[in-house]
């Protein structure tokens, strides 16, 4: 009697070992579900740097810059248009993903776009709420000029150039 009452011990455990009753199952939004793009396309490439922000993730972020990455902002404080590399970029992104407790990213139109199969100049607004806490909230609206570049056409998009015209 005691080897059938471990056995069945034995299996209450295994099946319930991944189950924990004091940390209950995270709840998934829609955001949280949507699929990564596919970076051949503009679209994608778009859709992906959505997701970076909005879910804060640094490996995916990481994946849209290329190699020679160039930032460049205006300090209106200085009045001095001010640029950084790739490795400054993805510094300062990183702690902007941990020290906002929710970013909320949005595209919104194209407002111009030229280039061809290899090099894409995109101007594009958005809207960004960065939410510190929850009485430390900030509203970014503004306009990107991106430069997107990629070897071929078989070759991811590349952000290369993102010139911020941000107010806030």
């Amino acid at each position: 009697m005691s080897l059938r009452i471990l056995f069945v011990a034995l299996a209450i455990l295994l099946l319930s070992g991944c189950i924990n009753p004091f940390a209950p199952e995270r709840v998934f939004s829609d955001l949280d579900m949507q699929p990564l793009g596919d970076q051949k396309s503009i679209d994608g490439f778009f859709q992906n740097f959505l997701y970076a922000y909005n879910m804060r993730d640094t490996l995916v972020y990481s994946n849209l810059l290329a190699e020679d990455f160039i930032f460049t902002y205006r300090n209106y404080e200085q009045n001095l248009e001010l640029s950084w590399s790739r490795e400054e970029d993805m510094h300062t992104t990183y702690r902007l993903f941990n020290a906002a407790q929710n970013l909320n990213f949005i595209w919104n139109e194209i407002t111009s776009q030229s280039g061809d199969e290899l090099n894409r100049t995109i101007a594009r607004s958005f809207n960004l709420t960065v939410t510190f806490q929850p009485t430390d909230v900030v509203y970014v609206t503004g306009k990107v000029y991106f430069i997107l570049k990629r070897g071929s056409e078989e070759d991811n998009w590349m952000l290369a150039y993102w010139k911020d015209d941000s107010k806030y």
